[in-house]
């Protein structure tokens, strides 16, 4: 960790990018406290709540970093007394440090239990130009569940002014994906004529090796090879009945494992085990199961429900069934992202989102722009959940769970809502009119709140 700093570096724009503090060790105390001078006289007569354990803060880039920023002003500083631990994962801050900047930020998640990150950009050709990098920085995301392990989980926020492309969906469907080796850590290889193709696994101990037939090519072809680890699909298992007993809800685990016997098998086989050793008996105190389902069954299963379950997906069937989730749902951009460890300990939440380019671009054109912020919102207070259950603190509980009441019910109740919201209420009717830009929204919101807890105080 480098040495901590007592001031504020100067904000400075690098390749059109808005920087905040170029600070990523630990953020003093007395800077939380200048952060929120400036909007104090907001709340007015009502207590700022104690938060006695830090959390980890991770900053990111372009649109959402600017409403990231708004966000931690206004609607959590000037209510919380909370130490933050601040790291700058923007782009250029990471290029500069060679990316020891997240390594870092992670480390620091394992030590404080609770990580609260903004969108980051991973890097494509384009964005190696555009920054000039020193090279093509691997996804934070990816680093930082390497780090931490555990299992990503995605959680619609539902509202109920917005219609549902599967409208039967009335109760949250979490989604946790398995986000370990598979495809995703796969070697392919394109087979440039006739050959055979082999698998050959060498054991450690100097015993024989085995090798697999695999095909035999008469022509050009492709091949790939993939795996997974004991140690992983146990840590996935662990994280995925912790989170079904945390939301109270039945628990799925979908694979093919009637045609990868023994790949898919072994994903079944582990889970059973630990469901029946380690906690079945705590399901059933909650009157809640686990079951093992096939793929293509879950999938339907899943359409025509009305949800309400935890569903536990391998690594590539829960990148493609997430965003089927979050449409279905109604909005891209309204659904959370936990990651969560394999003993339930450590949280890193974020927005299930990117940086919002194209309305970056606008930004700086100094075009009005109208970003869905809600995402943004919930990765703190869902982090800021977690740190309560952690420390025992209802207060801070109530808060987070005020402000994201005031989230749902400026939309819902009062009508007021961001452009992708409002387009999908209205279609090709809408209207200038039926959407605000993002400050009018948080200002809303912020409103909300403090009503919230004035009400709150008075009791």
């Amino acid at each position: 960790m480098w040495a901590a700093t007592s001031t504020i570096r100067p904000m400075r724009l690098l390749a059109g990018q808005a920087r905040l503090s170029r600070a990523w060790a630990p953020r003093p105390a007395s800077l939380a406290r200048q952060f929120s001078s400036t909007r104090c006289a907001m709340t007015g007569a009502i207590q700022k709540i104690t938060v006695e354990n830090p959390i980890v803060e991770l900053d990111g880039d372009e649109m959402t970093r600017i409403i990231w920023k708004k966000i931690r002003e206004e609607l959590i500083l000037p209510y919380l007394q909370l130490d933050i631990k601040y790291f700058d994962l923007g782009l250029e801050y990471r290029d500069e440090t060679n990316d020891q900047v997240t390594v870092d930020a992670a480390n620091a998640i394992l030590k404080y239990q609770v990580g609260v990150k903004c969108a980051t950009i991973t890097p494509d050709e384009a964005r190696v130009k555009e920054f000039n990098l020193k090279e093509m920085w691997r996804s934070p995301n990816g680093t930082i569940r390497n780090i931490l392990g555990g299992t990503v989980f995605r959680e619609p926020i539902i509202l109920s002014k917005i219609p549902k492309p599967i409208p039967g969906w009335v109760n949250p469907i979490i989604i946790g994906r398995h986000a370990f080796g598979d495809q995703y850590r796969s070697t392919d290889f394109v087979a440039p004529g006739p050959g055979k193709l082999q698998l050959v696994y060498t054991p450690a101990d100097g015993a024989a090796a085995t090798v697999m037939n695999v095909y035999d090519f008469q022509g050009p072809g492709v091949a790939m090879a993939m795996y997974n680890t004991d140690e992983s699909i146990t840590g996935f298992a662990h994280s995925s009945f912790k989170m079904a007993i945390a939301k109270k809800m039945p628990l799925f685990m979908s694979t093919k494992n009637t045609i990868l016997k023994k790949y898919d098998g072994r994903f079944k086989d582990i889970f059973q085990d630990i469901y029946d050793t380690q906690y079945k008996t705590a399901f059933e105190e909650l009157n809640i199961y686990y079951e093992h389902r096939l793929i293509d069954d879950m999938v339907a299963q899943a359409i025509k429900s009305a949800g309400g379950f935890v569903w536990a997906t391998k690594n590539y069937d829960g990148d493609v069934q997430s965003d089927i989730l979050a449409q279905g749902f109604g909005s891209l951009g309204m659904m959370t992202s936990e990651l969560l460890t394999p003993d339930g300990k450590i949280i890193e939440s974020e927005a299930a989102h990117g940086t919002v380019t194209r309305h970056y671009r606008e930004y700086q054109k100094g075009n009005e722009t109208s970003t869905n912020p809600v995402a943004s919102i919930f990765a703190w207070t869902r982090g800021l959940l977690h740190r309560a259950k952690l420390d025992g603190n209802d207060a801070l509980r109530l808060f987070a769970t005020d402000l994201e009441a005031a989230c749902i019910e400026v939309i819902d109740a009062d009508g007021v809502m961001t452009k992708d919201l409002a387009l999908a209420i209205h279609g090709k009717a809408m209207q200038r009119a039926h959407w605000v830009v993002t400050d009018v929204y948080l200002d809303a919101v912020k409103a909300k709140l403090q009503t919230k807890l004035a009400a709150r105080a008075k009791l």
